[in-house]
C-alpha cells in the first residue's frame, strides 16, 4: 500500500488535517489543511504545502514571509484524515500574524491573555 493510501482524501472534500509541530520543543505551531496534490509535494520537497480554502489553491508555507517549514518526520493518524508534521520554523513565526505559534490566545476564564511571542510585524512582511 502506498504512503498515499493511507490518506483518506474523500472525507473531508478532498482535505486532510494538518498538524505542523516543532520539531525540537514539542509546541505546536498551526494547523492547516492539505489536499492530495500538496501532500505530495510536502514529500517531495520536504518542506510544507498546505491547501488554503480561502483562496482555493496551494500554499507554500513562507512563499511571502520566508517562514518555511522544513519537515523533519511526519506521521499519519489511525483514521488516515490527519498529518503531523514535525518541522523546523524558519525565520521564527509560524503565525500570519507575526507569532511563533497561530495559538497565542490562552483562555482565562470568559476571556482570554495573548501569550504569543511576536516575531515580525504583518503589515510590513506582507505589504497589504
Amino acid at each position: 500500500m502506498s504512503l498515499l493510501d493511507q490518506l483518506d482524501f474523500a472525507k473531508n472534500d478532498g482535505l486532510v488535517t494538518a498538524i505542523a509541530q516543532d520539531h525540537s520543543t514539542g509546541e505546536v505551531l498551526m494547523v492547516a489543511f492539505m489536499n492530495e496534490e500538496s501532500f505530495k509535494l510536502t514529500v517531495e520537497t520536504g518542506t510544507a504545502v498546505y491547501y488554503s480554502r480561502s483562496r482555493k489553491k496551494l500554499w507554500h508555507k513562507g512563499e511571502e514571509s520566508g517562514n518555511v517549514q522544513k519537515v523533519k518526520s511526519l506521521y499519519i493518524d489511525c483514521d488516515g484524515d490527519a498529518v503531523l508534521m514535525q518541522v523546523e520554523q524558519i525565520g521564527g513565526a509560524a503565525c500570519h500574524t507575526g507569532r511563533r505559534s497561530c495559538f497565542y490566545r490562552k483562555v482565562d476564564g470568559d476571556d482570554y491573555i495573548d501569550v504569543g511571542v511576536k516575531v515580525f510585524d504583518p503589515d510590513e512582511v506582507y505589504k497589504k
